[in-house]
């Protein structure tokens, strides 16, 4: 039996360069799904996922574009039907960060984390629904954040752009249901990536201190949480914020 349970379908993946975005990419190509690879900067990064997708026999294109501009979001949603004919599973998991305590936070810092987390998913959410109405079928994953559910000091912007993705996953399930489509939300905890190997080893064990697993998560096991809400199994679930944090927030 073939473990091509996403054969013939087309995934767009936002931030797909490096860290979460690039283990999604991979594993849903690894079951056999067209994917979009959409990077902002990171050419390089982008085209070894590009070549990794490609060696494993998958087909995969990679479209930059920042997507918390509404028209170059449009550019990287079409890309997904001009090239396979078809979208049908959206990861929105482009995101960054500007960390600092609210009362010396800059009016740009706050700005940029919004319209790249919060306005970004919205972009690719609103060009995608179209599409999928018409196909009667999809599946859209938000990548939210442990921050966005329990909040953290210093990242008042970043909490609530997470936050705020949660709201938004909520009522695009309710307003899609009808035509065969399901949001739903990932809130990672803290995962191995660029991000926390640059932290100290101090932060790092204050961090596992407040985890009960007593370890960072990985990218690939957020992969595996996608990979089944892209797939038939999880026909059934919509408008769910599924934790996935060794256990710091219940």
């Amino acid at each position: 039996m073939s473990n091509k349970t996403l054969e013939n379908k087309t995934a767009v993946v936002t931030g797909a360069s490096r860290g979460i975005g690039r283990a999604v990419a991979i594993k849903l190509a690894s079951l056999g799904a067209n994917i979009v690879l959409n990077y902002r900067s990171s050419i390089k990064s982008v085209e070894e996922v590009l070549a990794e997708i490609k060696a494993m026999g998958a087909n995969a294109v990679a479209v930059q574009g920042d997507i918390s501009n509404f028209a170059e979001a449009e550019k990287v949603i079409k890309a997904a039907v001009e090239n396979f004919g078809s979208l049908d599973i959206l990861v929105n998991n482009a995101g960054i960060t500007k960390d600092g305590l609210l009362a010396r936070m800059k009016e740009e810092d706050f700005d940029s984390v919004i319209e790249t987390n919060l306005k970004g998913a919205f972009n690719c959410i609103r060009h995608a629904t179209p599409i999928m109405m018409k196909q009667r079928r999809g599946r859209i994953i938000n990548m939210s954040s442990v921050v966005g559910v329990a909040g953290n000091a210093g990242q008042i912007n970043y909490a609530a752009s997470k936050a705020g993705v949660i709201g938004m996953t909520k009522s695009a399930a309710k307003e899609l249901a009808s035509r065969g489509i399901t949001v739903n939300a990932i809130a990672p905890g803290f995962i191995q990536t660029d991000m926390t190997d640059a932290l100290s080893d101090k932060v790092k064990e204050e961090l596992l201190s407040g985890i009960p697993l007593k370890r960072l998560g990985q990218a690939d096991e957020v992969a595996e949480l996608a990979a089944y809400l892209a797939s038939e199994s999880a026909s059934y679930i919509t408008g769910q914020v599924i934790n996935i944090n060794g256990g710091m927030y219940m």
